[in-house]
């Protein structure tokens, strides 16, 4: 049986980052990914916002986006929002998961793919959970687990529009009950999806994704087109999520913005976290030391948006959705979007 420091249960860029780190530190690290391939069950749209931009070197990046357009489900009179910086870059998530996959082992963790969780072979004084919204760390460890979950599908395909990179926001509980469907179009690639409550959905995710289509002008595709999607975690930051066997990262944790679903900035900044805890706790035997990773600011940052969310789990009609954006083109409005969108 091997016998490791850190075992980092999910090869996404939360576990490998912080595998990354720790290994770079000198702990003997080890990643185990149950896909034979990371090509495949990709489970994030991929889109990096102008602070981990600002703060993170990230390659395989598309170009800049800084126009948002948010429809009501008429998708009449949509609001327009533009921001003079770039707001968003939406990321060949193929390329980056293979990036750090190179910088983990380079820097001498071992990533094992096809690999399950526990791992009968390998044997850890520590395990983190990466291993994305319904962890199975998270119950074998005892920790928290995510109970508020909403559902997303898309698809991705190479455009060649030469349009301005624009993100469509599309509000219509018919469609995407609880959350939104969405376009992006940065010239280069088409993102196309819808996400929502899977308790309101009115029929399967394909079918309504096909409907999205159909109703809304999306750019015809240049080359194939690749359907991901999944479980994405909208309670906000979980409590318990570290013991003295192991703790969280990531969805695992619930590192997500409750309101925009965003989940990359997170996952980057408690990955770090979770390294700099991990290492002192393993070096020093010190308990008390876990108590650093609670993420305590990050949860008071989406405290303010987890109210918006709940907001957005009323509306459950286009009456309703249409009312509301009345009150959002007007510059109060605007300045409340463009705060929880570009910020």
């Amino acid at each position: 049986m091997d016998t490791v420091d850190v075992l980092v249960v999910g090869a996404g860029l939360a576990g490998l980052n912080t595998a990354r780190l720790l290994a770079g530190a000198g702990l003997d690290v080890a990643v185990c990914e149950r896909r034979t391939s990371l090509e495949t069950g990709i489970r994030t749209t991929g889109i990096f916002v102008r602070h981990t931009l600002d703060d993170y070197e990230l390659p395989h990046l598309g170009p800049a986006v800084r126009r948002v357009l948010l429809y009501p489900p008429s998708l009449r009179e949509p609001v327009e929002l533009v921001s003079a910086r770039d707001e968003f870059r939406v990321g060949d998530m193929e390329a980056i998961y293979a990036a750090a996959v190179r910088d983990a082992e380079r820097a001498g963790a071992q990533v094992r793919l096809n690999a399950s969780y526990p791992a009968r072979s390998t044997k850890a004084r520590f395990t983190i959970g990466a291993d994305g919204a319904r962890s199975t760390v998270a119950k074998t460890l005892g920790l928290d687990v995510n109970r508020q979950l909403i559902t997303g599908i898309e698809e991705v395909y190479p455009v060649r529009t030469g349009s301005v990179p624009t993100f469509h926001c599309v509000v219509d509980p018919r469609l995407a009950p609880g959350y939104i469907a969405w376009v992006i179009d940065d010239g280069e690639h088409a993102h196309v999806g819808l996400a929502g409550r899977a308790d309101r959905f009115g029929a399967p995710l394909p079918q309504l994704l096909r409907r999205f289509r159909d109703s809304f002008p999306t750019p015809e595709p240049a080359g194939p087109v690749k359907r991901r999607g999944g479980p994405i975690p909208v309670g906000g930051l979980l409590r318990r999520i570290v013991s003295p066997r192991g703790l969280l990262v990531g969805d695992a944790a619930g590192a997500v913005s409750p309101l925009t679903a965003g989940g990359l900035d997170p996952c980057m900044r408690m990955s770090e976290l979770a390294a700099s805890v991990t290492f002192d706790y393993l070096r020093s035997g010190n308990r008390y030391v876990l108590e650093h990773y609670d993420a305590a600011a990050l949860r008071r940052r989406y405290r303010g948006r987890s109210l918006l969310r709940r907001g957005l789990s009323l509306v459950r009609g286009p009456g309703l959705a249409e009312l509301a954006f009345n009150a959002l083109r007007t510059p109060p409005g605007k300045a409340v979007a463009k705060r929880i969108l570009f910020t």
